[in-house]
């Protein structure tokens, strides 16, 4: 009875292996040999024997007839099984066609001699067999067969093969399916030999199929081998060589692999039929699971997207391996993540490691550190990695510090031992909306995370990173370069020290603008300065300004506004390319001097202007750029930011006289005042009170109910007089004054103030100050400050320098006077002092102390100082006349002689 199959292959010329039609819920099917009886083809070779004669060629042209269609076959008798698979010996025909005619008919099988009488069907067949043999078709053709060399064999050197042929098309004949993604095909190589290479097809893996009697395959193998042989096996296909077995290397984790074995057992390759590539079609069916590391061989060419596409339709049909997958994962989905939204754009602030970074959330202003999904950088900690990892550190500094990113946040990794809960983000930046982590690991400077096969937290763009390492471990970049670089040397701390400081002092100041980079902000205006081209570091404390103290530790205090004035710097400082100018250095090995960002940007004026800090007097008053200080700081108080908060702007007004042009003579305008202090240091300069006003005596009774007032207050707990603050101040006369805070030392606990109703300035210990009481904030300050018009005292280092203070004194200390105000500059008057007991001043207009003081050689003309000299002629010459007579008297400093004047 004749009985229908499919033929599943031809085994040769003679031979077929047929399968029936697949059982109930997909079983699959049996199979079974049929061998053609009556006739005999060539052999085909195998691993210990070479192939006959015509035997490919003869088994080709039943493979071409038969395999993947129907057939009807009897079975005469049967055969002992093999493997557990039936044989028999019989016919079979194809739409109606005796298979051992057609192959005799085609000389590609001899009749076997008939141990019996013949039949008129075996004369027939001797008939088919003489016409082919006379016609000299097939293994009949008088000429032989072509010279062919088979390989059964994997290619000894098989580097080198794939050097040769990798992404070259080859077309191949597969002659056995091992599993659903594992083939042994045979290479029909251009110059006429067979090749047999094992292939595992690229991005996939399917379960594995038994092989021998008795072994067990893994869920769903029979499945997919069944899947693939059914639509490839004896089918031509183009073969595209890729790789070896090595896994791409994974330089920063453990068991990293980097190289492969001389011969391989198999390599890693697409195989495409005409109708499609049957790795997708294995994974849309729910047959393979799609293999991450291959994503560097296939995602160029869009490989790896459509692998992604089937995966994503096997899960929503819950197919086979995805019967039981669970739903996408709810924090993969929607905008808000840990309460703050999951998409954002941000500012790079740091640049904590190869892989993580810190931004601040441009909308919320809020800090966000977090970690390049799916990207691992080299450790620091590692000597091998250490290189590295500072050239990763600072390719991510060069490409993102400062700079607007679009940040996605895509997982997060829960806390796991020292390591705490890190949002897991992809980062994008520039016009190009490129992901830093693919163009990190491209330069080899990082490397792509193995995840876990069903791990789904991870980058979208998993499959880029990992063809990025593949490029980069094809190019031989960083860390896949093999060299052996040694850690790189720790900085020199040049700021060990106040000795190791100093002696590099004069050398900064030569060099000017010295390249730098910050490489920490422990305050506002303190800053760890990194100097790359000396691999030095050094703390630099910026000059001219005080900054709110932060807390060191948890057992300390910040001052007000300290964690704002660190942060701001830190925000816009941190790691940034700078220029800085050394000016000096303290006495613990800080650096003092500039910071400049972008060239032009003053980093103490910055924090100045932003309320974050105050001038600081002193160290301001050398600097070339004080006025910029004090302007910054004018704005921050009438604008009341932060430090300036409570700004009482009365507290700070002090009488001013008119202003004009700045160098044009002014307006005569005589005042009655009184010398309130006289000081020598930094240099010669004295205060005044206005005697012709209401201030004097508002201040008489605020001082009275003053004195009573501090009679009863007591300092509070723990007070710190802060820089620029009015406070209550007890002088050396046992007396209290309001005064303001020039600079703090909270180690001495004592502070520099200066008396804002008579200008003398002293240091008092904090247990003598106190915070001033708002009552007796609203009568402004009544000193004054003030020089000389015209003129100067001869200077500190001449000898009769202390002779022409202590002759001020007693011309002007203590002594009410009439003055004129000739210039104003800031809020310093230039005044003319009369002495109005003298009797010059009723017949000469021009009469003043200024002029006797140069008269009698303790004085000189200040042409630099006093630039509106030459709006005043008639003074100019009264006082070149007192020059001439202190010369011709050999007074003071013309005791000995002519003293060159000042230009």
């Amino acid at each position: 009875m004749a009985m229908k199959a499919i033929v599943k292959s031809v085994i040769s010329g003679d031979s077929l292996l047929l399968r029936g039609n697949p059982g109930p819920q997909g079983q699959i099917p049996k199979e079974r040999v049929l061998h053609l009886a009556d006739i005999q083809a060539p052999r085909m070779g195998t691993l210990s024997r070479d192939d006959e004669d015509w035997a490919f060629e003869s088994r080709e042209f039943l493979r071409a007839l038969t395999v993947g269609k129907p057939v009807s076959f009897t079975s005469t008798h049967s055969l002992p099984t093999n493997d557990d698979v039936p044989r028999d010996i019989g016919s079979a025909e194809i739409n109606g066609v005796d298979l051992a005619s057609e192959l005799l008919k085609n000389g590609w099988a001899k009749l076997k001699e008939f141990k019996r009488d013949p039949t008129e069907e075996d004369l027939r067949k001797k008939d088919i067999e003489a016409e082919a043999r006379a016609a000299g078709k097939g293994v009949w053709n008088p000429h032989g067969p072509k010279a062919r060399t088979t390989n059964y064999m994997m290619p000894t050197d098989s580097q080198t093969f794939i050097t040769e042929w990798k992404g070259r098309p080859i077309d191949g004949l597969i002659e056995q399916v091992k599993d659903g993604s594992t083939l042994r095909i045979r290479l029909l190589m251009p110059d006429g030999d067979h090749q047999f290479v094992n292939i595992a097809l690229a991005g996939v893996r399917c379960a594995r199929a038994g092989g021998k009697p008795g072994e067990v395959s893994e869920q769903w193998g029979e499945e997919a081998k069944f899947f693939t042989e059914s639509r490839l096996l004896q089918r031509y296909v183009k073969v595209h060589l890729l790789s070896l077995p090595n896994a791409a290397p994974t330089p920063f984790q453990a068991g990293a692999t980097s190289s492969a074995p001389p011969s391989a057992s198999i390599f890693i390759g697409t195989v495409l039929h005409p109708a499609g590539n049957v790795a997708e079609h294995l994974v849309s069916a729910g047959l393979a699971r799609v293999v991450d590391w291959h994503a560097g061989m296939l995602a160029s060419g869009g490989g790896m997207e459509r692998l992604r596409a089937a995966e994503k339709v096997a899960k929503e049909k819950r197919a086979y391996m995805y019967a039981n997958a669970s739903a996408p994962s709810a924090k993969s989905n929607g905008t808000v993540v840990n309460g703050a939204s999951r998409s954002f754009d941000a500012t790079v602030i740091r640049v904590w490691s190869a892989d993580q970074i810190s931004v601040v959330d441009r909308e919320t202003s809020k800090e966000r550190r977090v970690q390049l999904s799916s990207t691992r950088g080299p450790r620091v900690s590692d000597p091998k990695q250490a290189y590295w990892a500072q050239e990763a550190r600072e390719f991510l500094r060069k490409r993102l510090i400062g700079k607007h990113v679009r940040v996605h946040v895509d997982f997060i990794r829960p806390r796991e031992g020292d390591f705490e809960e890190r949002e897991c983000a992809t980062v994008r930046y520039g016009g190009q909306n490129s992901n830093i982590a693919e163009q990190l690991i491209e330069k080899g400077l990082a490397a792509a995370v193995r995840h876990k096969r069903d791990d789904e937290d991870r980058s979208p763009d998993y499959d880029k990173l990992m063809a990025a390492e593949q490029a980069a471990a094809a190019e031989a970049r960083g860390v896949h370069s093999g060299k052996d670089i040694p850690a790189p040397k720790q900085p020199l701390n040049i700021s060990e020290s106040a000795h190791r400081a100093t002696t590099f002092v004069n050398g900064f100041k030569r060099m000017g603008r010295i390249p730098a980079i910050v490489e920490y902000v422990a305050a506002g205006s303190r800053f760890k300065i990194f100097l790359p081209k000396d691999n030095q570091v050094l703390t630099l404390v910026l000059s001219g300004i005080r900054a709110p103290r932060t807390a060191r530790n948890s057992s300390e205090v910040s001052e007000p506004y300290g964690h704002e004035s660190a942060e701001f710097a830190t925000r816009r400082y941190m790691q940034r390319d700078v220029e800085i100018e050394i000016n000096d250095a303290d006495k613990s090995g800080g650096f003092i001097g500039a910071l400049y960002y972008n060239k032009s940007e003053n980093a103490a004026v910055t924090l100045v202007k932003e309320g974050l800090a105050t001038v600081h007097g002193y160290s301001a008053e050398n600097l070339s750029w004080a006025g910029q200080l004090y302007d910054a700081e004018a704005e921050a108080k009438q604008a009341k930011r932060n430090i300036w908060k409570d700004f009482d702007e009365t507290a700070e007004q002090v009488v001013e006289a008119p202003t004009e042009d700045a160098t044009g003579p002014l307006k005569t305008e005589y005042l009655d005042i009184i010398i309130s202090d006289v000081r020598t240091k930094p240099q010669f300069a004295f205060s005044i009170q206005i005697l012709n006003t209401e201030g004097i005596a508002s201040l008489e009774k605020l001082m009275r109910e003053f004195s009573q007032h501090h009679k009863t207050v007591a300092a509070p707990a723990g007070f710190v007089p802060k820089a620029g603050e009015l406070v209550s101040a007890k002088f050396s006369d046992g007396q209290w004054y309001r005064a303001r805070v020039r600079r703090s030392s909270a180690i001495k606990k004592e502070a520099e103030v200066t008396f804002i109703d008579y200008g003398n300035q002293d240091t008092v210990a904090f247990k003598d100050v106190r915070p001033l009481d708002p009552r007796f904030r609203s009568l402004p300050g009544q000193a004054q400050d003030a020089r000389l018009s015209f003129v100067k005292l001869v200077p500190s280092e001449s000898e009769y320098h202390d002779e022409a203070v202590e002759r001020f004194r007693t011309l002007c200390e203590g002594r009410k006077l009439v003055a004129n105000i000739d210039q104003k500059e800031g809020q310093v008057l230039h005044l003319r002092l009369i002495d109005p007991t003298d009797p010059a001043v009723a017949q000469d207009p021009y009469a003043s102390i200024n002029v006797d003081l140069v008269r009698e050689g303790l004085a000189t003309v200040d042409k630099k100082g006093c630039r509106y000299l030459s709006s005043y002629p008639a003074m100019a010459k009264k006082l070149q006349e007192a020059i001439t007579i202190a010369k011709r008297d050999r007074a003071g400093m013309f005791e000995f002689g002519d003293v060159e004047e000042d230009d």
